[in-house]
Order: C-alpha cells, then structure tokens, then sequence
C-alpha cells in the first residue's frame, strides 16, 4: 500500500501546528526576513553602485553585512540592530511627506515594500545569514598563487595600453607587455569581457557573480575611477562593445537579450529577447543605427537601435546550416561587415545588410568562410586595414593562433599553444597581435609571420618583493625586445 502523498502530509502538519497553538510560529517563519535572500538584492541593485571600494561615494561602502555596521564618517552606523527608526539606512530611504528620500541619488527611489523589508530585517536584529563561503571583501587587489584564465584582451585605440581580465580585477599594462600600469578593482568576481572606448578614455567591463548578479563597470582610464556600475540581471554578462560615437554600450546576457544603455547616466535604451539562448557577442554598425548579436542559438542577429526592433537573421537559418552556436563578433573598421567565430572552428564574414530576398536554405550573407581552426573559436579581430584577420581557438586542452588574408581566404599562418586561446587583439598599429586563454600568459605575436614577440604573465604571482613574477617571466621563452 503506497503512503500518503505529499499534500496529505503537509495538511496534516498544518493541522497538527494549529492544534498545539503553534500557528504564530508559522507566521513568523513565514514572514522572516533575510539578509541574503532579501536585503543584499536590494542594495546590489539600489545602493552598490555607488558604495564599494572602487565609488565609496560620502565614504560608505554597502557590500557586505558588516559593512551595515559600521560608522558613517565618524557618526552614526548605518543600522541598529533591532531599531529601524534609529538606523541612517531607513531614514535616507524613506521619503518625507512629499519630499522623496535621500538615497539612492542617482536612481529610482525604493518601493514601499522593500523599504519595509529592511525595516523587518533591522528591527529583527538584523541578522548575518551569509554562507561563508560569499563573504569575500573585494577592498584590495586579488592575490594570486597562479594565473588566472584570461577571458579577455583589448588595445587601447593608441595601442599604449593593453587591458587584461583577471580574478575580480581589470589589469592594464603596458603594450609592449613591459610593466602592469594599474589594478582596476571593482566588485564582479568573474571578468567576461572589456573594451576601450573609441577615445580611449573610458574602459568598459562586463561580468559579475555567476549565477547571482551581472555588473557593468565603466572606468576613466587615466584617473582610474570607477565611472559607473550597473547591476543587471542574475548571471555574468558577455561581450561588450561601443557605439562608434562612445555614447551608448551593448552587452549580451544569459537570459537571452541583447541589451544597451547609454554610457554616462546607465539607463537602459534597449532591451531584446529574440534570442532563444546566452547572448555572447556585440557590436554596433558603422553609424551606430544598428546593433548585431551573437549568442549560443547559433544565430546572429540585427536590431534597429532607435525603435529596438528586430530586423533579421543575419545568418542563415536553415537547420544544421550552422553547426554550433556563434562566440564572438567583430565589425570591419570600415564597412559593415562581420567577422564571427564559433563552435565549428571556421571564421566567417557576413554582410551585416541583407541585399537580396531571403530563401529558405540560402545563405546570401555570407561573404567568406575561412579553413576551420581546431575545435571552437572564441575570439576573431580585424586589421585595422581590414586586409586580414585573426581568430584564437581552443581544443582538448591545447590552443592556436590563425591569421587569414580576406581577398581569398588563405591561411597566412598559424601558432599552436598547450593551452586554449580565449581571446585575441589586433594592435591598433597592426603590427602585434596579443593572444591569451587558459594559462594565463599573454603572447604578443609579431602580425608579419606569428612568431612569438613576447610572453608576460596576466597578473602578479604572490611574492612580497615581486621575486615570484619575475622567476616566471624569466623562465618564458619569449622576451624579444618589442
């Protein structure tokens, strides 16, 4: 005779609650508040972007509980456990009459409901239920036993500069890989993507906590101050890029839109769902009127800026007619056309524009496919005469390096890797190409033949003094003067 099912079970416990007088038990778990489930949300969205580490505007940083506790500018702490009326947190969120509150500044005020959240929570003790595994506390540099993966690279439009993902942190060093200029730190633990702007004065990141929040950062370069961040959604964001003015960022998300904003205030100026999976690649057209995406459905995708109105399947999409989702995507500096790389190893070229009527199974976009790599292609770059092009693979734990010639589709060279390669740059000068991925070296390739220029690590190795940074680099093979 099977049990009784699980709704039977769950009456009856009701029943037996309430029989002991236990019902204000149940309400009361029913209507506890908590500090990881429902306040942190509230101040990663509302309150975080201003008050971090990197942006501790009126010295507050709101990252973690213990941040809550602490004076502000020598006065009171921003909450009292157990006394929401006397706690700085509630009376700047709460309005006054007719007069909005304080905070947040720059953005929309809380709603009712979550200002009486933290007030429940306060008034409750305020209770700490962060897993100890989530209280990390982004305040200084990472330290680093061995190199990250390098997810990302970009030149700076002067090519003085190259941007370099890390654990937490964005490092800029010098192009010629000579020395790490500065350490941008902010709060997402994943780095996906960066990009200069097209002054090379502002720095765009995009990545986040996987499967918590994704965050957008915008830093000025030469101050080395965070600008903007901007929490969306909840998982890391993917492929960044620029509008060619340097007004408006595209990124991609793993709820399966394609979004924009405008780059100085952060709000949102675009928002579209016409992906069926993760968004991972972007770029605007020439003028900026149009937007292309990339993402793992295998599709790419065109999106009218100014209305947010999808326009077309730029690929084919004939099933089977692409073999594995799309990664990354690059414009030609002059022309609307995009280079694309994916799961099946072989760089295209499309024309962004349809200029024939669609039939089914055709593919009159496409302009060139190159000789696949080994296994997938996540990163493809242009020349900057848009003569040649580069694409970086990875497969089974080794990588390559791949250049190709567009006029007829020749393999100019190629470099092979024990590790995967993730992402690539062509320097703005087109004379160095800087390849990194899985190790955490980054190899700056002579553009002529591919021989290897140089090799640095992406980031410090734990040492005092440095010692353990420059045992490594002295020991990789490749240090040509450059």
């Amino acid at each position: 005779m099977k049990g009784p099912g699980r709704s039977y079970v769950a009456f009856a416990f009701l029943c037996s609650a309430l029989a002991f007088g236990q019902e204000d038990l149940l309400q009361e778990d029913e209507q506890s508040v908590s500090f990881q489930r429902d306040v942190l949300p509230i101040l990663r969205s509302s309150c975080q972007g201003c008050h971090q580490p990197a942006k501790a505007q009126g010295h507050v940083v709101l990252l973690n509980h213990g941040d809550l506790l602490l004076a502000v500018d020598g006065g009171e702490p921003c909450i009292v456990p157990g006394s929401p009326d006397a706690s700085v947190l509630v009376d700047v969120i709460t309005p006054l009459g007719d007069v909005p509150p304080e905070m947040p500044e720059d953005g929309p005020p809380l709603s009712e409901d979550q200002v009486e959240l933290i007030r429940r929570w306060i008034a409750a003790g305020a209770p700490d239920d962060t897993p100890s595994s989530l209280r990390a506390d982004p305040s200084g540099p990472p330290v680093y036993d061995r190199p990250p993966v390098v997810s990302s690279l970009d030149f700076s439009p002067t090519g003085e500069v190259l941007a370099v993902s890390g654990r937490g942190e964005v490092l800029l060093h010098r192009g010629d890989g000579g020395a790490i200029v500065e350490r941008l730190v902010g709060l997402s633990e994943r780095i996906e993507s960066v990009a200069f702007s097209p002054d090379g004065m502002r720095l765009a990141v995009v990545g986040g906590s996987p499967s918590r929040v994704g965050e957008l950062q915008v830093w000025d370069v030469q101050e080395k101050k965070l600008l903007l961040s901007k929490p969306v959604t909840f998982d890391t964001l993917q492929g960044v890029s620029w509008s060619p003015d340097g007004t408006k960022l595209a990124f991609g998300c793993k709820d399966n839109t394609l979004r924009a904003i405008d780059a100085a205030s952060g709000v949102e100026i675009l928002y579209q769902g016409a992906h069926a999976d993760w968004v991972l690649g972007t770029s605007f057209s020439s003028d900026a009127s149009h937007l292309v995406s990339v993402g793992r459905d295998r599709s790419m995708k065109l999106v009218r800026v100014a209305t947010q109105q999808f326009i077309d399947n730029i690929t084919s999409i004939t099933p089977g007619a692409l073999k594995g989702g799309l990664l990354s995507v690059a414009r030609h500096p002059n022309r609307d056309e995009l280079l694309v790389g994916g799961a099946d190893g072989a760089p295209k070229i499309f024309r962004m524009y349809r200029e024939e009527k669609r039939v089914i199974g055709d593919d009159s976009n496409l302009i060139r496919a190159f000789d696949a790599l080994p296994g997938r292609v996540f990163s493809v770059d242009w020349s900057p005469s848009g003569d040649w092009v580069v694409a970086g693979s990875s497969l089974h734990g080794s990588g390559e390096v791949r250049a190709y010639r567009v006029e007829d589709g020749e393999a100019l060279w190629s470099v092979t890797f024990d590790s995967g390669i993730y992402a690539v740059d062509v320097h703005p000068g087109g004379q160095r190409i800087a390849a990194a991925g899985f190790e955490g070296v980054v190899h700056l390739l002579d553009a002529a033949d591919g021989h290897i220029v140089r090799d640095f690590l992406s980031v410090p190795l734990r040492s005092e003094d440095g010692a353990a940074s420059e045992a490594v680099e002295a020991s990789l093979p490749h240090q040509e003067d450059v």
